[in-house]
């Protein structure tokens, strides 16, 4: 009993101290293990709800093509809904950003063979700023009702822990059970879930989804004006980190007159510069479920987060990874190239403008940490051998010992032609550095060059995720390729001062 509350060291120095104790599992390990849970015996009479979470940035997601590969025949799932997680990272490049970006995450269901009977649906949520999460658990609420167990599933790094503690904070859950489940321990590195977490999933009857919804109705006619001095700064808070914002409350709560949940991103998710605070509550006995509570519960898991291969994550140390995965909303930076000039991305990728007649417009989307600077074709390869390992490029760090053992950079030969001045023609994707999106005149062909680590892939993506990402700038830097970056305004949803996009 002793031991009951007892947080291994890992645990702990991934919560307290943003550090992490060097394991690593061999992907095929975080496979089978995904898999023994998915392949159990059904319980309740019915197979489970997968639930998947992948990261927009990423997309194409590299890991959801291998889903029914994990699933295998003899698995009786259900039903399958789709979570493009951290979309308040990404601006508005124009009206109606959200919807297309939730069509080509229909697309990319599609594309890998999941457009059957069992997808449910498809959404878009920030599982950090709470952007969607209130419409998750209707849809989870309308569709699957309680009919059987649900296990989030994904990518390392999707954000699948911090959506699993942010449902364990809504009205997905049962009232009591956040005072009794312990949450998922969420860090920017591969592997943090080793074992299944889980919370009980509250019955959604007729007398509940009324009362919920009447909240939701009454939350939704408030203006930020008639908000308390703590939601606001709460909001405002919300708003420095991500472009999209949603207030996430609880109808069913346990000796709370408030129906605004304590909900605290911090502890959901933590950046660079915001280190997980030890909370002051007292060490009280821990309480526990009854026999009659859980029953007939059905649960929602966490599994472990499946290790990209190919990735360029694997080959960085903790501090390089936590600056390259960007945590607060990202500022475009838009540059106007020649031929023969050349774009570094950090020391992570490079962006060759080998052949061209004309100047075009390259837009980088990325952590706001990592440096952006251009060259020349000449002078590329003596920058990169100066600089690499130094603070100019910043990562990775560590001088030229670093850069002994870090992989070389390899080229692949890239032929666009483009649309038109304001609408780029395709995404570079430099692994999960980043990306550059190339906008260049109408039917003006242009070759590149693209350099990723050797053993990481670059990707080129058609269309672009923010085909209009190059109208975000403001004027041009006299005496240099770069515009004036400028970061849109963010936005909550689920108040009246919000006009909806």
């Amino acid at each position: 009993a002793g031991l009951r509350g007892a947080v291994c060291q890992r645990c702990w120095l991934l919560t307290y101290h943003s550090q992490a104790l060097r394991l690593r599992l061999p992907p095929e390990q975080h496979r089978q293990v995904v898999i023994a849970a998915l392949r159990r015996p059904p319980r309740h009479g019915r197979g489970p709800l997968l639930l998947y979470i992948l990261d927009l940035l990423e997309l194409p997601d590299p890991v959801l093509p291998q889903l029914p590969g994990l699933l295998g025949p003899d698995v009786p799932a259900a039903g399958l809904l789709v979570v493009g997680n951290k979309v308040d990272l990404l601006p508005a490049d124009a009206p109606g950003h959200l919807g297309r970006l939730r069509r080509q995450l229909a697309a990319a269901c599609t594309q890998a063979g999941l457009s059957g009977a069992p997808l449910v649906d498809v959404r878009l949520v920030s599982a950090k700023t709470g952007f969607g999460l209130e419409g998750l658990v209707s849809r989870l609420q309308s569709s699957w009702k309680c009919t059987g167990d649900v296990y989030l599933l994904g990518a390392t790094n999707s954000g699948k822990s911090t959506l699993f503690n942010s449902l364990l904070q809504s009205d997905y859950c049962k009232s009591r059970a956040p005072d009794i489940v312990n949450r998922a321990t969420v860090s920017p590195w591969p592997g943090t879930t080793l074992n299944l977490l889980k919370f009980p999933i509250i019955n959604p009857t007729c007398d509940r989804i009324f009362r919920r919804q009447e909240r939701l109705k009454e939350e939704a006619t408030k203006t930020e004006d008639q908000l308390s001095s703590e939601e606001k700064k709460y909001l405002n808070h919300l708003k420095k980190q991500g472009y999209l914002v949603g207030r996430v409350g609880r109808t069913f709560q346990r000796q709370k007159s408030s129906a605004v949940v304590d909900f605290d991103p911090d502890m959901l998710s933590y950046s660079i510069d915001e280190d997980p605070k030890d909370s002051a509550r007292k060490h009280e006995e821990r309480e526990e479920f009854t026999y009659n509570e859980v029953k007939d519960a059905r649960w929602c898991f966490d599994t472990p987060g499946i290790v990209k291969e190919n990735c360029v994550l694997n080959l960085l140390t903790e501090k390089e990874v936590k600056l390259v995965l960007p945590t607060h909303a990202i500022i475009p930076r838009t540059f106007i190239l020649k031929p023969g000039m050349v774009l570094f991305l950090a020391a992570l990728g490079r962006v060759d403008y080998i052949q061209g007649e004309k100047p075009a417009w390259f837009s980088v989307v990325a952590s706001n940490l990592l440096p952006v600077h251009i060259s020349t074709l000449s002078n590329a390869d003596a920058m990169y051998k100066k600089y690499a390992g130094q603070e100019f490029l910043k990562v990775p760090m560590g001088g030229e010992e670093r850069m002994r053992e870090f992989p070389p950079l390899v080229p692949q030969d890239i032929t666009l032609k483009g649309i038109g001045t304001t609408e780029a023609v395709a995404d570079i994707k430099l692994s999960s550095a980043g990306w550059v999106a190339v906008t260049a005149h109408a039917e003006e062909k242009l070759l590149l060059r693209a350099y990723t680590p050797e053993g990481t892939m670059v990707v080129v993506r058609e269309p672009p995720l923010l085909p209009y990402i190059s109208a975000i700038r403001g004027a041009r830097i006299a005496g240099t390729a770069a515009y004036r970056t400028k970061r849109p305004p963010s936005v909550v949803e689920n108040l009246t001062s919000t006009q909806r996009r």
